[in-house]
């Protein structure tokens, strides 16, 4: 399986401008420039998609898990906090990744969830990637 996305950018760092797609369409011509990564203008970023993606993938891996558990979530939420730093003051860097999970899960007691939730983080394709950053996880169960 392969998926596509594609960037076009314009112009120097500071006052150029891009714009990303994906295959699906949902990002088509979608803007992102130097002000959108580093001064947090409108508009997305890259760390930001990575964010989207982490959170995403992290839900369902985690769903996945607990089904092979014998649970079955009635809903999960994540947010993903990327954290790029410029790094030694040499090259950008991104360093952390903060995954904040609630879940609603019928019949679970806390321990399980707090195993599965940890081994979804360490199994979810997109944590295995990133795994060059630093990957934490607060889990909620509600």
């Amino acid at each position: 399986m392969k998926r596509t996305a594609s960037a076009v950018w314009r112009g120097d760092l500071k006052t150029g401008r891009g714009a990303i797609s994906t295959e699906s369409t949902v990002l088509k011509d979608t803007q992102y420039s130097f002000g959108t990564r580093f001064e947090n203008g409108p508009g997305t970023n890259p760390e930001e998609l990575i964010g989207a993606a982490h959170a995403g993938c992290y839900s369902m891996a985690f769903s996945a898990e607990l089904g092979k558990a014998g649970f079955k979530p009635d809903e999960i939420s994540t947010t993903a906090t990327v954290t790029l730093d410029n790094h030694l003051q040499t090259s950008w860097t991104v360093t952390k990744i903060h995954l904040e999970m609630t879940a609603k899960i019928p019949g679970i007691d806390a321990a399980k969830f707090a195993a599965i939730s940890e081994g979804a983080k360490k199994g979810c394709p997109i944590s295995r990637l990133l795994a060059a950053a630093e990957i934490t996880l607060e889990e909620k169960l509600v």
